[in-house]
């Protein structure tokens, strides 16, 4: 199977994955209506989605290497689509939640999955290219998939947003049957998976690396997780003015991933990823300091918001190549264990912004500027770690 086609295939199932978490985010008062439940309630279904994601991504992992990339891939897509189908019957926040759970599991394995066929087939500053078309795909999910969201909602209710996401796993099940993957040697037992595991989260290189690009992510995480209720609580935003956000938050983390595709070759990784933790830091600092001084103006909330996400988009696609590259273990563990903490940490971001969500976008901002912050710091451990190898191979 061609590179190309399997970069392709490999940015579908990301899309499918990441959609998950922002297509139902405008309809939040909506399924609390229906349900009836508090919105904060309906809030933490972010937060419950990114656990659910994150659980057994390690599994995944595992499970691709001994099994293929093929079978772990549809059954993930499987519980993905029952998942999904499921969620309009929900009766109440109990059972919904749970759903949301289920479907966060699938979309764990699709994820994994799609970043372990791009480290297949690429590596080192074209890594970082392979994956920055991954971002592209992630931001549409988030942007594009917004919008959509909206639009299902006003036209057929909020179901038909967990519908066309059941919908979406079928038809890529559907094209994976006619894909043949190439045969894979199996790993090794269990045990020793779970040792390889420890071996690669005790290499600072890597831990670094996967750290940096884990809080940027938070910071995306935080602002979907409050946003909603901010928007369209405090500033009385409708849901169809929430999801046309979805556009500039696109077509800013859009144009960082380009940025990335064209010149990461040519600038250096460790360069690029600087510039990205910088752009995050200075737009959560822009959002707390409007927030604080001009409550009022929404523009100064979702605005430096957007370059924050152009930031994020540079440095995500290189910490995870760094991290990858770095790992003394080949194979698609590091790709899992990444993955596993970036979906830890979105989690408990998620769970602890939903517990500051107010009328007010102070507490999100201070939160989105401290994870900047961390993320500025792993950054710049990332580059003593690089000067350190360099040294080393020098010798």
């Amino acid at each position: 199977m061609k590179k190309t086609a399997i970069l392709t295939l490999a940015c579908c199932a990301a899309f499918l994955g990441q959609v998950g978490i922002s297509s139902y985010l405008p309809a939040v008062p909506a399924i609390a209506h229906s349900l009836p439940a508090a919105e904060d309630q309906v809030a933490l279904a972010l937060a419950i989605y990114l656990a659910g994601m994150a659980l057994p991504m390690l599994l995944w992992g595992s499970l691709g290497e001994r099994f293929g990339r093929k079978p772990v891939l549809l059954a993930a897509l499987a519980l993905y689509a029952l998942a999904s189908v499921a969620i309009p019957s929900a009766f109440n926040i109990e059972s919904f939640l749970c759903l949301r759970l289920i479907q966060g599991l699938g979309a764990g394995g699709v994820s994994v999955m799609a970043r372990v066929l791009v480290r297949d087939s690429f590596s080192g500053a074209l890594l970082a290219k392979g994956l920055s078309w991954l971002g592209m795909t992630f931001v549409i999910a988030l942007g594009i998939g917004q919008f959509m969201g909206s639009i299902l909602q006003l036209a057929f209710g909020w179901k038909a947003i967990f519908y066309a996401l059941t919908t979406g796993a079928l038809a890529l099940m559907v094209v994976l049957q006619r894909v043949t993957f190439p045969t894979l040697v199996k790993a090794d037992s269990p045990e020793s998976t779970w040792r390889i595991y420890t071996k690669i989260v005790q290499h600072p290189p890597f831990l670094h690396a996967a750290l940096a690009g884990g809080l940027g992510y938070g910071v995306i995480i935080a602002f979907n997780t409050c946003a909603p209720l901010i928007l369209q609580g405090h500033f009385e935003w409708s849901a169809t003015q929430y999801g046309w956000l979805g556009w500039p938050i696109s077509g800013a983390y859009l144009a960082g991933a380009l940025m990335v595709n064209r010149f990461v070759a040519r600038t250096g990784r460790s360069t690029m990823m600087n510039w990205g933790v910088t752009l995050v830091f200075l737009g959560t600092a822009v959002m707390l300091l409007g927030s604080v001084f001009a409550s009022g103006l929404a523009v100064l909330l979702w605005l430096p918001y957007c370059l924050a996400v152009l930031g994020q988009s540079m440095s995500y696609p290189i910490s995870l190549s760094l991290a990858n590259d770095e790992s003394p273990v080949g194979g698609s563990y590091a790709m899992a264990l990444s993955g596993f903490m970036h979906q830890m940490m979105a989690a408990l971001i998620g769970g602890l912004a939903s517990l500051l969500v107010t009328a007010q976008a102070w507490p999100l901002a201070l939160m989105c500027m401290a994870l900047a912050g961390g993320a500025f710091a792993c950054a710049a451990r990332c580059r003593s770690d690089q000067n350190a190898l360099r040294k080393i191979s020098s010798i």
